[in-house]
């Protein structure tokens, strides 16, 4: 019997002008696909001008400077509806999406579609289940008292899984893929028996408990961020009165 984590799956990861997923915007995409572990991944990758300045410090990041998406960029109404519908596709095969922090790279996903195309990933979703594994919130609960960070860089280390060209999303989603299945059997005895569309649902129950559990340490060490307790979608912000 083949496992979920050693069958088929996809990943999605972007880079983006900045942290704010109501307000930045994507700069550049990619979707890996792989049938069966080991086996070969397809990779799409999509490059977007977004139309507004890339701050210097996202561009220390990913290495994507404004000449260059000017020069290589498409302009981003076709490109998310070309990354929503390809996300859809691959929900409606039944292959499981993995995203890594899924409630940023989704949600703000879900913002430029709502922004180009005044539509919604949901719209795109319709009558096909969403089936989300996120690496940093399976870690989080099967492994949940390991002190350290837990960004994919550091889960990558930790679960000796090679991430070569980090901060580029088709590198950055390759990673993902593979920390999903090491992550799937390091705890195989407590995972086999669930399915994709279980762990979703659970996944959503474990990210709310992490996040109120990370809201307490703010509010305790007197820091004043908010923590969304949303998963693997944010809801949208109510309009302004």
């Amino acid at each position: 019997m083949t496992h979920w984590h050693e069958g088929p799956l996809a990943a999605f990861d972007t880079e983006t002008t900045g942290v704010d997923v109501e307000e930045d915007r994507i700069v550049s995409a990619a979707l890996v696909v792989q049938d069966t572990a080991g086996g070969r991944m397809r990779v799409t990758r999509w490059l977007v001008n977004p139309g507004v300045p890339v701050p210097v410090g996202a561009t220390e990041i990913h290495g994507l400077t404004d000449d260059h998406l000017q020069r290589n960029g498409r302009w981003p109404a076709p490109v998310v509806e070309e990354i929503a519908r390809a996300l859809a596709e691959q929900c409606a095969t039944g292959r499981p999406l993995v995203v890594m922090n899924a409630p940023f790279d989704l949600t703000l996903l879900d913002r430029e579609l709502k922004r180009h195309r005044a539509s919604s990933l949901a719209g795109y979703l319709e009558n096909t289940p969403l089936r989300v594994l996120d690496p940093r919130v399976l870690d989080k609960h099967l492994d949940r008292y390991r002190k350290g960070r837990r960004t994919l860089t550091d889960l990558c280390a930790h679960y000796e899984v090679v991430l070569d060209g980090a901060h580029d999303a088709a590198a950055d989603a390759a990673a993902s893929l593979e920390l999903v299945r090491a992550v799937g059997r390091r705890f195989s005895s407590r995972l086999e028996r669930l399915s994709p569309s279980e762990l979703h649902a659970l996944q959503a129950v474990w990210h709310a408990a992490q996040a109120r559990g990370l809201q307490a340490w703010f509010a305790k060490s007197g820091t004043p961020e908010a923590v969304d307790p949303a998963w693997p979608l944010r809801p949208e912000l109510p309009a302004a009165a």
